[in-house]
């Protein structure tokens, strides 16, 4: 049986098939008003039945659109299972979407029903959603009892006054399998916009249940462990994790920004899900508590890292363990395998030395993380060695929405580092030129792929849809990369994110940004320089550590906020400490250097120039400074 839920069923069936098989284990474990509470799978599966009872009653069918404007909560998981249940399409979103964004997606979607988090959501939205005309009801998931007659709007307490499950009401919620099939539409998710207006991105169960029968393997995933979830649940890499563990009996831990480090120390997880730029704070948080606690403790932290790096970093010279684009000759393989061996000799006691004590980061994820897997785009290498040499196996892997979400991945059994892995299985995927050609292994292009998890097309957006495809039917990402020798897919940028100065000459933005914010006085970074005759850089300073960073090397600096912001001569020492990395033997053109920076006073927020998986909005941040970046780069 449960071979064959994951081979053809959906969703649902995944659903039905782990509330019989892990009844009485914890699915879920969520805090509300300071209090913890634990799901079963049985009760997972009896609330997702009595809301499903409680929806139908209010005329929700299969094909209803149903937008679901949320952030991570149990009653997320138990009003997505409902509504999929139904057949019903869910057009899930975070609460902090903006009024004017949210009347778009309604409305582009022809959403019937709305399902808010709070009634504060509903005041905020009030007089835009008085003005449409297609919502049949609108219901509340945390609030008192609300309905009025002849009004619309109903809490959930409203509409599960009756809790009971009788026998003939349970066969009847489990015979609603059998009106779903793979082809069917289960949600209905609006890409977060990095370089334009969102486009809804269509998934069938056929698509995230690929995921779900592949991803396990990935991961090696067991009934034992324990996930802690922070990533916004409407977005597919989270929400795919949350089946995956789902599938396989797992338990969910919900936490959040404010206690993700408290929650992570006392559930103790064995996995965890998070996005490069999550990854990216870490390193900032530890390096510089450390550095305002004793230089000489971070200094030494850094060393310690910075042996563990090198010696893996040979260790897998010796394995055959890195990417290799291009044929080596013997004799060169024996020298490096030589060198790396007398490394290991001299490097292995300062080695133990250095994984004795970074077992004490480790205790900060809680002492029993055996992985952690990075989504929604490629680490930055720095980050990837960083995590790596703190002893913390990194799955660093690569997805979209319109593949639900898996690309491919640095599974268990690839070991092949600085690489996103090979394609997930049965995925067939092809580096291609500009010339629409497939290019060998080490040459750069657009990745395309085909396979059982790409979308079958954007909502009404035939023009989108058919861009989005080659005449062979292979999705084109947009993104840029190369492959191995032996298969496994380096990501090098985004084809759309490219800048191109008025030389002509092509940069990946990515690559410099994070340079930049390796800097401990940089909290964020944006390169700008689209048809400039040079590049400049728009900044997020961390304050305080700019203010110790400046009292070492100038003597004379400004301390106030505004002042730092334009004191020009702070500008410029930023400016030759940045481009001192951007030179030649780093990897970096002459033409990659800083022209001009510029200081802003406020951080990016979510919802504003960034997504909700905190990937910057390119195209928000270049209009918001227009101005400014006009005036940096004249």
């Amino acid at each position: 049986m449960p071979d064959t839920v994951l081979l053809h069923g959906t969703l649902f069936d995944m659903l039905l098939n782990s509330s019989q098989q892990y009844a009485e284990q914890t699915a879920f474990i969520y805090r509300s008003c300071n209090t913890e509470f634990k799901v079963s799978y049985e009760k997972l599966f009896d609330d997702a039945l009595i809301l499903a009872k409680a929806f139908k009653s209010h005329k929700v069918h299969k094909e209803s659109k149903v937008m679901l404007l949320s952030d991570n909560r149990y009653a997320w998981i138990v009003t997505d299972f409902a509504l999929l249940s139904l057949g019903a399409i869910s057009v899930p979103r975070g609460r902090d979407t903006p009024t004017r964004e949210l009347e778009f997606i309604i409305q582009h979607a022809e959403c019937e029903f709305l399902v808010l988090e709070t009634e504060h959501l509903l005041k905020a939205h009030e007089e835009m959603l008085k003005g449409l005309k297609n919502l049949k009801a609108i219901f509340i998931i945390e609030g008192e009892k609300i309905h009025r007659w002849f009004a619309n709007t109903y809490s959930y307490n409203d509409i599960l006054k009756d809790r009971s499950i009788d026998p003939a009401e349970a066969e009847r919620f489990i015979s609603q399998r059998y009106a779903l099939t793979g082809d069917d539409i289960f949600t209905l998710i609006y890409t977060s916009g990095t370089t334009g207006v969102p486009k809804g991105v269509l998934l069938t169960h056929r698509n995230i249940m690929y995921n779900v029968r592949n991803m396990p393997e990935l991961i090696d995933l067991q009934e034992s462990d324990r996930w802690v979830s922070i990533l916004p649940s409407w977005h597919i890499f989270e929400r795919a994790a949350e089946y995956i563990a789902l599938s396989k009996g797992c338990c969910t831990v919900y936490s959040s920004v404010k206690t993700f480090a408290a929650d992570l120390e006392k559930y103790q997880p064995t996995m965890v899900a998070t996005v490069p730029r999550l990854w990216e704070s870490m390193y900032n948080k530890i390096n510089q508590t450390l550095e305002k606690e004793s230089p000489r403790k971070a200094r030494l932290f850094k060393l310690l890292v910075s042996i563990s790096a090198r010696y893996k970093y040979q260790r897998r010279v010796l394995r055959d363990q890195l990417p290799v684009f291009s044929k080596v000759s013997l004799l060169q393989r024996c020298l490096n395998k030589l060198n790396a061996f007398i490394a290991l000799l001299l490097l292995s006691p300062f080695n133990r030395l250095a994984q004795k004590k970074l077992l004490l980061v480790q205790q900060k994820f809680g002492g029993q993380l055996r992985m952690a897997i990075s989504g929604g785009g490629s680490l930055p290498p720095y980050l990837d060695e960083w995590i790596d040499a703190i002893g913390i196996r990194i799955v660093n892997a690569y997805g979209m929405t319109e593949c639900a979400p898996a690309i491919a991945g640095r599974s268990v059994s690839c070991e092949i580092f600085g690489t996103l892995g090979p394609p997930t299985k049965d995925t067939e995927l092809r580096i291609v030129g500009e010339e629409g050609q497939q290019l060998a292994a080490g040459e750069v292009g657009e990745i395309q792929l085909r396979g059982e998890q790409v979308f079958p097309g954007y909502y009404d957006n035939e023009e989108g849809t058919s861009d989005a495809f080659t005449t062979d039917g292979f999705f084109k990402t947009g993104d840029l990369g190369k492959l191995t020798l032996s298969g496994e897919l380096v990501i090098t940028g985004r084809s759309k994110e490219i800048i191109v100065l008025a030389s002509g000459e092509n940069i990946d933005p990515s690559r410099i940004e994070s340079v930049i914010t390796k800097f401990p006085f940089i909290s964020d970074a944006v390169l700008v320089g689209q048809d400039k005759k040079g590049l400049g850089a728009l900044i997020v300073p961390d304050f305080d550590q700019l203010r110790h960073f400046i009292s070492g090397k100038l003597e004379h600096g400004s301390s106030t906020t505004d002042k730092l912001l334009l004191d020009k001569q702070i500008l410029t020492r930023v400016k030759t400490e940045i481009n001192r990395f951007l030179q030649p033997k780093h990897g970096f053109k002459p033409f990659e250097k800083l022209q001009n920076i510029h200081f802003l006073d406020k951080e990016f927020k979510i919802g504003e120039e960034l997504t909700n998986t905190l990937k910057k909005k390119r195209h928000v941040i270049e209009t918001k400074y227009q101005e400014v970046i006009t005036k940096l780069l004249k």
